[in-house]
């Protein structure tokens, strides 16, 4: 995807990342931007599905949603397997993200529950999965760090990456 961001469309993203119910006047004061250049470039990033929608980040142990399942999924390997059972995953309750993998495992599942009754019916649902083989899971102990903010992720080499595309 050729998005052509420069360094103004990187200081707008890591701004709203941050707090997207931000006024422009707020933006504009904070980056020295005009207003009506944010408001430009912000429908750009959004037409350019560089900026999918705004949302807001829910603690899920707020919800008593404290235990973190990661499972290993290995299945059968079958024409369009990894879409069909990739949609499957993600319609299970309490799942969070899937990613279909490369190496000794098929996919990578991490989910949230409440409870080991809901974990229990979780890889429950994930074993009656047709083409699903075998489950290994790992209960995360601690949450070093979980960080939705993409931005604050980037490396320098990354910034440039960006800004070089072409």
């Amino acid at each position: 995807m050729n998005t052509d961001l420069d360094e103004t469309d990187l200081k707008i993203l890591e701004a709203v990342e941050r707090d997207y119910e931000r006024s422009l006047e707020e933006l504009s004061a904070e980056l020295d931007i005009s207003k009506s250049t944010i408001h430009y470039r912000m429908k750009k990033l959004k037409e350019n599905g560089v900026i999918t929608k705004p949302s807001v980040t829910i603690d899920p142990h707020a919800l008593g949603m404290d235990m973190t399942v990661l499972t290993e999924v290995s299945v059968t390997h079958e024409q369009g397997y990894a879409d069909e059972i990739g949609s499957q995953l993600v319609d299970i309750d309490g799942i969070v993200d899937v990613y279909y993998t490369m190496g000794d495992i098929d996919f990578l599942v991490r989910s949230r529950v409440q409870d080991r009754d809901q974990m229990n019916q979780l890889i429950d649902e994930i074993i009656a999965i047709d083409g699903v083989n075998e489950t290994s899971s790992r209960f995360v102990m601690q949450e070093v760090q979980t960080n939705t903010e993409l931005m604050s992720m980037l490396s320098d080499e990354m910034r440039e990456n960006i800004l070089q595309a072409e």
